[in-house]
């Protein structure tokens, strides 16, 4: 039997025989490794130990600790849920039952809705599979058997699914008594899956498809240790309790209504404050930079988007309207309007380079089971802004956008974020030289900055590459941010030129860009960062004028009259109820002063100060306190008061 080559980590070489599984090969290093072994890497390529070595290679051993051994885990535990779902309710259909981002799911047609108490079952019958330490065995055949054996199981699905597989050989995984179709990998046993809990059962659409069955869903998770498994169900427990939904709905910030339609967010008073908090800021600071303010229309003739090329490229998430014998668009993006607005007049290399921004209404379609409170939404506003430019002017424009970004994200307390470069995806526009000069504008200008960056292959957007900017929050997370994108395909299609100093026309060169994202992804994520407790300067109430009695109901008015007078957001509360349960109410409604007013205040003319987290800051004039909140205002700090 002829031998292989084999390079391991640390770059060593050993010759195996041909056909030498992974398994063996980690056996032959060390019964240490062997016995932590989880899966392997093969040239990179992630695979079960069962795999054989027929060729020569590279080969990392990772147990379950790693990031695809920990994949691997999370696959297998999977596997077992839906082996107990089986075991227990044996005329249950199987779906898809993919791993996730720290977790996995799988999908069920089962002839009820799953219960709490099924879950503690399900996990109690996990809890034996994992006790029996099964073998998981990688089988493969032909399509004519993989679909006899799903016949024969009658998991329609699964059927379903191996129709659009165009390949000679099916891969199965086998448990005792339970085998299911599935690309892998997987754990060599049962007994390898460490901690694990299943979280949450929700429906899902066979397929993401409205018009398909509703499948239960059932999400789960899995650590190698105890220990891991506890900190991130601590983790969760937080994420629930700084979920902007319930937030929006207790802070009355916002509301979506079925009457009205899915995706479309209404802006309650506190909302509508926050968000005029943040576009006032985001107003100002552009306009010092010499960005120009734009209004454009919410709708345009359909023929403005084929020659932008959304018709093609961007069909299946436009809204169009039939209005006066012509179809109309509800615009889903700002860029063409910009450009109309750029082509009225004829520019000069010395005009350049014209920055226009316009906190922009856009619509898009999205599927309804996509849709997640602030943050999946089918109506947004975009914080967005178009730089029209010479290629001499391009790279220092990225650089300022680039600053801007930064100063805006600190400015609302976000000091952590990561930078990725999204490459041309499967669907695009405009020439290979094009999207190379793109890419390489935005890599350069990064790189100049000394900014480091991963690469994301294939998510820019369908006219340009772009940077892509991930906000990472309190509890790690990472949100969906700021953008920026080098376009040469849009001037083309809509031929936009400029005089240069030669006199000649010249192509334009137009950055996309956002320094927040989508303002109701941005509030969302706010409202989580600091669950709901917001910084004084964007707090949707910054004081709260609370009675002690009815006698004092006028004074106390009449201070919020002055603070709001001066600008300031505040409210009173001249109820009839004890001003220990006002103050507790103010508390929960995350304000950040409560001033109480009683005889002695009123006598003299001043509130009792309390600060959200400070408590008694004691008795002051309303002048000194206009002044404090103001030094607070202006200061824009994001510290908590």
């Amino acid at each position: 039997m002829e031998n292989v080559k084999v390079t391991l980590p640390d770059g060593s070489i050993v010759q195996i025989p041909s056909g030498t599984t992974l398994g063996e090969l980690a056996a032959r290093i060390g019964k240490r490794l062997a016995a932590q072994a989880a899966v392997g890497l093969v040239d990179g390529i992630a695979v079960d130990l069962s795999f054989p070595i027929t060729e020569d290679c590279r080969v990392t051993i990772l147990d379950t600790k790693s990031e695809e051994g920990l994949d691997a885990m999370r696959h297998s535990a999977g596997h077992v849920m839906a082996q107990a779902v089986k075991r227990l309710f044996p005329s249950a259909k199987l779906a898809i039952g993919p791993t996730i981002e720290n977790g996995f799911y799988y999908d069920f047609d089962i002839d009820h809705a799953f219960t709490p108490e099924d879950l503690e079952k399900i996990e109690a019958e996990m809890r034996r599979i994992i006790a029996e330490d099964l073998p998981i065995v990688r089988e493969e055949a032909t399509w004519e058997e993989a679909l006899a054996t799903l016949e024969r199981e009658e998991e329609t699905y699964k059927i379903e699914l191996l129709n659009e597989l165009h390949e000679s050989k099916v891969s199965f995984y086998r448990q005792g008594e339970f085998v299911d179709m599935c690309r892998g990998p997987h754990l060599p046993r049962t007994g390898m899956i460490g901690a694990f809990k299943l979280l949450n059962v929700a429906g899902a659409y066979w397929r993401g498809d409205e018009n398909r069955p509703m499948l239960s869903r059932i999400y789960g998770t899995a650590f190698p240790t105890k220990k891991e498994l506890d900190e991130h169900l601590r983790v969760l427990e937080e994420a629930a309790r700084r979920d902007h939904r319930h937030l929006g709905r207790e802070l009355d910030i916002y509301s979506v209504h079925e009457e009205a339609g899915a995706g479309l967010i209404f802006y309650h008073p506190h909302g509508a404050a926050i968000r005029q908090a943040i576009e006032d800021f985001w107003m100002r600071e552009h306009i010092a930079r010499d960005y120009k303010p734009v209004i454009t229309p919410h709708i345009a003739e359909s023929t403005l988007w084929t020659v932008s090329g959304h018709n093609e490229f961007y069909r299946e998430n436009m809204y169009f309207l039939p209005i006066d014998e012509k179809e109309y668009v509800l615009k889903p993006m700002n860029c063409p309007g910009h450009i109309l607005i750029y082509k009225t007049a004829t520019r000069s290399y010395r005009d350049m380079p014209i920055r226009y921004c316009e906190l922009g209404t856009v619509y898009r379609y999205e599927r309804s089971g996509a849709l997640h409170g602030l943050l999946r939404v089918r109506g947004f506003t975009q914080d967005d802004a178009h730089i029209f430019c010479t290629p001499e002017q391009l790279r220092e424009e990225i650089v300022g956008v680039i600053d801007l970004t930064k100063f805006m994200l600190k400015s609302f307390g976000f000091s952590e974020y990561q930078f990725f470069l999204s490459t041309r995806p499967e669907k695009s526009v405009g020439s290979d030289e094009n999207w190379e000069r793109a890419t390489r504008a935005l890599r350069e200008a990064m790189e100049g900055h000394g900014i480091e960056y991963t690469m994301d292959p294939g998510e820019g957007v369908f006219y340009g590459p772009k940077i892509d900017t991930k906000l990472k929050d309190s509890l790690g997370r990472l949100w969906q941010g700021p953008t920026v994108q080098v376009d040469f395909n849009l001037p083309e299609r809509f031929d936009v030129n400029y005089i240069g100093e030669d006199g000649e026309k010249h192509r334009a060169i137009m950055i996309h860009r956002t320094v927040l994202g989508s303002m109701e992804r941005f509030i969302g994520c706010l409202i989580e960062q600091y669950a709901g407790a917001l910084p004084l300067w964007l707090a949707p109430v910054q004081a709260k004028v609370l009675s002690i009695g009815d006698r004092h109901a006028e004074y106390a008015k009449r201070v919020a009259r002055t603070l709001s007078g001066q600008g300031f957001r505040v409210e009173v509360d001249a109820r009839d109820e004890k001003i220990g349960y006002k103050i507790r109410e103010a508390q929960l409604q995350k304000v950040p002063y409560m001033l109480v007013v009683g005889d002695r205040e009123m006598d003299s003319g001043q509130v009792a100060v309390r600060a959200r987290k400070g408590g008694d800051q004691g008795a002051m004039s309303v002048d000194d306190f206009a002044n404090m909140l103001r030094i607070g205002v202006d200061s824009r700090s994001c510290e908590e008061v």
